[in-house]
């Protein structure tokens, strides 16, 4: 009975452990002796399919070991006890370390992710070698007034009172909710703010291969994640310049941005830039918000200079 028990206990201890290993959705590519790069995609509601189904592999081919991942309750890491934190979202990062047995890391960083990215770089600064921060948010209510000034006068040039109206409306809502941060990036979906203007061959064979493969089919969006994240963290609308300043110390800090990346005010790259270093930071032109579908060619070889 003693023995069965024994048997019983390792058997369960067994399960909770893979249950927590695969609590997130993450893998990884390449060589594990390789240099150590982490994605964090957008969000709240994202995943990383769109980088691992174009990007992942070819960066990895360039000598790194890329490690992807969807961020607990976002796409493939569903996890109805989510809170969608900051702080969860940094411990998760911690744990994806530890799993894979790595003390310093690359971290890339995207949309949202800029802000997890930040925010871990700050307080784990002994385990980031570099943070890229890609087509990344880091000045959030500068970015909001960008796009509800600039749409504005986009409907009103087009005398579209309606539009007009509806901005108003949004520009009137709470600051700090879920529903002004939904409108203001959905009216800068409808205004094109996240497409490329031109798209190139090369980009619309990578976004065509992408919507018709099988990483699209796992592109699983929360709708609820964005507003448990207002819900359960104060700090849903920051401003992390000061804390890129007080990086630039510790880490190697780089950023890369599309030209055509509307939802960015120019002050607002001049800012960044003037973080950064001007040697650390790249516009790529004819490009939007996925530089790394967008332009992947210039985006792999500007990374690879940088953190290679």
């Amino acid at each position: 009975m003693k023995q069965l028990f024994t048997i019983l206990f390792f058997t369960i201890a067994s399960l909770e452990i893979h249950a927590q290993r695969n609590t997130l959705y993450s893998k990884a590519y390449g060589a594990n002796t390789n240099p150590p790069v982490i994605f964090i995609h957008g969000g709240p509601r994202g995943n990383s399919t769109l980088f691992e189904g174009t990007t992942a592999q070819v960066l990895a081919s360039k000598g790194f070991y890329v490690i992807v991942y969807d961020r607990r309750g976002e796409g493939r890491s569903i996890d109805t006890a989510a809170k969608f934190t900051f702080k969860e979202a940094i411990d998760d990062l911690n744990g994806l370390l530890k799993f894979y047995k790595i003390k310093k890391v690359n971290i890339i960083a995207h949309s949202f992710g800029g802000l997890v990215g930040t925010l871990y770089a700050e307080q784990h600064p002994e385990k980031v070698i570099s943070l890229t921060l890609a087509g990344a948010l880091f000045s959030q209510q500068e970015t909001y007034d960008h796009i509800l000034r600039t749409t504005k006068k986009i409907y009103e040039e087009k005398h579209d009172s309606l539009m007009v109206s509806k901005i108003l409306g949004i520009e009137n809502l709470d600051k700090n909710s879920a529903e002004y941060r939904k409108q203001c990036y959905e009216i800068a979906s409808k205004c094109n703010y996240f497409k490329m203007p031109h798209p190139t061959a090369e980009s619309k064979k990578l976004w065509t291969a992408y919507e018709l493969g099988n990483f699209n089919k796992v592109n699983i969006r929360n709708d609820k994640a964005p507003i448990l994240f207002y819900e359960n963290e104060s700090r849903n609308n920051i401003d992390t310049k000061p804390i890129l300043k007080k990086l630039k110390n510790l880490v190697s800090l780089y950023a890369i941005y599309g030209g055509e990346d509307k939802i960015f005010s120019v002050k607002q790259l001049i800012d960044m830039k003037s973080i950064v270093s001007e040697k650390n930071f790249s516009i790529i032109e004819n490009c939007s918000h996925y530089p790394f579908v967008d332009q992947q060619k210039i985006f792999i070889e500007t990374l690879t200079k940088w953190i290679k």
